[in-house]
């Protein structure tokens, strides 16, 4: 059974930093492309960032390019959201998600999800 658990949200300042994780079991963890998505209430969930299975090549939707960074520990098991220079528009529910084969930012194309951490950027 596959699990992916997103821990570290929490309550934070604008302009400062978090950083939230998810550790997968069940799956060949090295064989799956991680993804980090969010959503907002009221919005519908959108594509963050991911990281690829096998280049560790790393896409960010350009809302968060230069902010955040996604990281992966093969070893652990575990994928990695680095958010630094919060906005009060972060404000939202982070899930991580997992599929086989290429990079893809569309949420309906990821086979496994987390149960989600809240992130709360306050002004």
């Amino acid at each position: 059974q596959v699990q992916l658990v997103e821990s570290g949200g929490g309550l934070v300042q604008a302009g400062g930093s978090l950083r939230v994780s998810c550790a997968a079991s069940g799956l060949t963890f090295s064989s799956y492309t991680m993804g980090w998505f969010r959503q907002a209430p009221g919005k519908e969930r959108e594509f963050v960032a991911a990281i690829s299975w096998n280049t560790g090549n790393t896409y960010y939707a350009d809302s968060v390019k230069g902010r955040f960074t996604i990281s992966r520990d093969n070893a652990k098991n575990t994928v990695y959201l680095q958010m630094d220079s919060l906005k009060p528009e972060d404000t939202a529910v982070y899930y991580c998600a997992a599929r086989r084969g290429w990079v893809n930012v569309a949420n309906d194309q990821y086979d496994y999800w987390g149960q989600g951490t809240q992130v709360t950027v306050s002004s």
